[in-house]
């Protein structure tokens, strides 16, 4: 028997990476899984992929920066689905140059992105979820969120604000059963990083996708409201 069967779950940031790899677990799993990404043809090809795996998919395209295309994937889903079980905030965007250089257009989309996306979406699914008295959101922050470093003001700051929403938000949600999951990785090896990939040592996006559905199968009367994440053998500094 799988265990979460016919849940909804809703994963931005679904066509690849981390986000694809939580869909395929939370679909093994028995979700009806929801993939939302800005680029139509990647959407495709992970929604193709996914269901080969025998796992009923929804594949819409949406720029979690917008509010208008965040109503619309909210109102094809509940159309369909109704209220989703699981919300994964996981769409990010990575801009990494020093603050005199950096353009301000590019720090206003990493702070859009990765903090405004996440509060549209959690907006515009919560009233569903607080109906329904249920759910999980689960936001994918960073060990940057904690850890700064130079060139990383627009990030750290993206995810270090993460992490504080994530926080006020699950002290105002949980009396309706509603749980609130801050995940923070540290380097996974992606395509978010240039570098990453060759970087033998990094966590997985499976890894982070296991840390997933370890929380979302922990006990019901509990919540796990922050996990960090940390590669075992990182290099000696």
């Amino acid at each position: 028997m799988k265990r979460l069967k016919d849940k909804v779950a809703v994963i931005t940031g679904g066509s690849k990476g981390i986000g694809k790899a939580i869909g395929i677990a939370l679909g093994r799993q028995g979700c009806r899984i929801v993939i939302a990404a800005r680029h139509e043809a990647e959407l495709r090809e992970a929604a193709a992929e996914i269901s080969a795996l025998d796992i009923e998919v929804l594949a819409i395209k949406t720029d979690v920066r917008k509010p208008g295309e965040v109503e619309n994937l909210v109102a094809r889903v509940q159309k369909r689905w109704g209220a989703p079980m699981y919300l994964v905030n996981n769409a990010g965007i990575g801009k990494f140059q020093n603050v005199v250089s950096m353009k301000v257009e590019d720090f206003r989309a990493t702070l859009e992105t990765n903090l405004f996306g996440v509060f549209y979406c959690t907006h515009s699914f919560l009233p569903g979820m607080i109906a329904k008295q249920q759910g999980h959101i689960i936001n994918i922050s960073s060990l940057a969120g904690k850890n700064t470093f130079a060139s990383g003001s627009a990030y750290c700051a993206s995810k270090h604000g993460l992490i504080a929403f994530s926080e006020c938000l699950m002290m105002e949600v949980r009396q309706h059963k509603i749980k609130v999951t801050t995940i923070c990785p540290g380097t996974v090896q992606t395509d978010f990083s240039p570098h990453s990939k060759e970087q033998a040592w990094a966590l997985t996006a499976e890894d982070v996708a296991k840390a997933v559905m370890d929380v979302v199968t922990s006990s019901g009367g509990s919540i796990v409201s922050m996990v960090d994440l940390r590669p075992l053998q990182p290099p000696k500094r």
